[in-house]
């Protein structure tokens, strides 16, 4: 899982929001599926890596 670091408007989707990757494009952009809490898909997109945060949902050393 991975968050929005900035908005990216064109797709109407605003920093925070949260995605799965689905895909690795190239070496810097990803493609990003971003779906409700029912898991309907409201938005799929490109995003660069730069500007997603890795979400860890289980403990990891730092």
């Amino acid at each position: 899982m991975v968050a929005l670091l900035t908005d990216q408007p064109a797709q109407r989707l605003a920093r925070g929001q949260v995605g799965t990757i689905v895909e690795q494009l190239d070496g810097q952009t990803l493609l990003v599926e971003f779906s409700d809490d029912q898991g309907c898909a409201y938005a799929v997109a490109p995003c660069r890596q730069e500007d997603l945060l890795v979400l860890h949902c289980v403990p990891e050393a730092a």
